[in-house]
């Protein structure tokens, strides 16, 4: 079993993101490593240009993003963790894919129409063929399996087309060049709202700071942000159904039920008739005591570039080992001469 998974890489990283993506990654690496099966896990820093970007920004987010898989748990011995721009062979496989995609198959594509919006005219051509360079980036390993949420399974399908097609066309069925991965639908990740709206997202693109933990907070600035969050007068009921109509109460019981892995019930049936005065000290504890060695670790890797740059030099240097036996099978599956 060999999965293949990439996150574009951002700065600011905060608790939406870690128990949003983060913590199912460090999950699959440990089962999989278990079964003998292999990971890999890369910053998308080439998808990354598909919209209009600072460079400077991006060298520090693809840093920032490395220091945080590895605060998280990720562990570079056991998976292999790089960034596409290092393995050039996932845009040299985009290209050789781009003469079997189709128009119509990418004209479908929801994403192209989401992020375009009504400029399709002024959209980049990149962002066109995004789905194409993210068939590369798993057809490029034979990757058994891809982890993929609601939003990317439509990518998923086409890479699968793409593949089938490209057997069809230029492989024997009893050799084909490419394997179809199998999606894995990761267990259902923890949706963290906004601190201060129990409607909205947590964002690092909110104005407030207040909004958000960040893996980069300190236990003080945990617990004074916990303590500020917007709550209700209301106790904490008894059982879940008391929590409906209820956002701010559901996002921090939500929270602390992700941080701990207590069920929402199990959480009701300690706390509840209390009021926020106990219940979110409680959770400021939880979060200071889960987050506190990823915030120490995150801390002292991000500003050590050159540990991170060897980081994700060897990972590099594994998937492009992984990645040149597929890259050739395509050539020579497509009739290219070369030296």
């Amino acid at each position: 079993m060999r999965i293949v998974s990439g996150i574009q890489p951002t700065g600011n990283l905060h608790l939406g993101n870690y128990l949003g993506a983060i913590k199912n990654w460090v999950k699959m690496q440990d089962d999989i490593a278990a079964e003998g099966g292999q990971s890999l896990y890369f910053l998308a820093d080439l998808h990354a240009i598909s919209m209009p970007h600072d460079p400077r920004t991006l060298s520090a987010n693809t840093r920032e993003m490395t220091a945080a898989l590895v605060a998280c748990g990720i562990d570079p011995d056991r998976s292999i963790l790089f960034n596409q721009t290092q393995v050039p062979q996932h845009a040299e496989l985009q290209w050789l894919l781009n003469g079997t995609a189709r128009m119509g198959w990418l004209n479908r594509m929801t994403q192209f129409k989401d992020k375009s919006g009504k400029n399709r005219e002024g959209a980049s051509v990149a962002l066109f063929t995004y789905p194409v360079l993210q068939a590369a980036d798993v057809l490029l390993y034979q990757a058994t399996h891809v982890p993929v949420g609601e939003d990317q399974k439509q990518h998923l399908e086409l890479a699968r087309d793409i593949a089938q097609k490209f057997n069809n066309d230029f492989a024997s069925e009893d050799a084909p060049v490419f394997t179809l991965p199998d999606p894995i639908i990761p267990p259902e990740a923890a949706r963290i709202m906004s601190l201060r709206d129990g409607s909205a997202k947590m964002s690092k693109s909110d104005p407030s700071d207040m909004a958000r933990i960040n893996l980069t907070d300190d236990a003080d600035t945990i617990m004074k942000k916990v303590k500020k969050a917007k709550s209700d007068a209301e106790p904490l009921p008894s059982e879940k159904a008391g929590l409906e109509g209820r956002a701010e109460a559901n996002n921090l019981v939500g929270i602390y039920s992700a941080m701990t892995g207590q069920s929402v019930e199990q959480i009701l049936a300690d706390f509840g008739g209390e009021g926020f005065g106990k219940f979110k000290p409680a959770l400021g504890e939880v979060l200071v005591e889960k987050l506190a060695p990823i915030n120490e670790r995150f801390n002292e890797l991000r500003k050590d570039y050159s540990a991170l740059d060897a980081i994700l030099a060897k990972g590099a240097e594994k998937a492009r080992t992984l990645a040149l036996p597929t890259l050739h099978a395509a050539y020579d599956a497509l009739g290219l001469v070369r030296g």
